[in-house]
């Protein structure tokens, strides 16, 4: 959800960090959240980062990981779209068959 929230805001041009995300940041060290693990699907404080939990993990910016979040997406929300359009197609020649 919180990737989510970051891709919407980037794509709207705003910007990250505001003071809400800092009340907000880390839970056990009261720092701004900095990057994404990818292994464990997490926002990370530089902290974090760079303990034994994460020091291996693949960690992403803000910004690329949620570029590569809205990239999913949007490929889920095209898929559903085309599923929709099926639907709808299969509707309409049901209801044209039973006219």
């Amino acid at each position: 959800e919180r990737v989510l929230e970051l891709a919407r805001r980037l794509s709207r041009g705003e910007a990250l960090g505001t003071e809400e995300e800092e009340e907000e940041g880390c839970q056990k060290h009261r720092e701004p959240l900095e990057v994404f693990c990818k292994e464990d699907g997490a926002l990370l404080c530089a902290i974090c980062r760079e303990s034994r939990a994460h020091r291996a993990h693949t960690v992403l910016t803000l910004p690329e990981a949620a570029r590569e979040f809205e990239g999913q997406i949007q490929a889920g929300l095209q898929t559903l779209k085309d599923d929709r359009d099926k639907l709808l197609e299969l509707r309409e020649a049901e209801m044209r068959r039973n006219w």
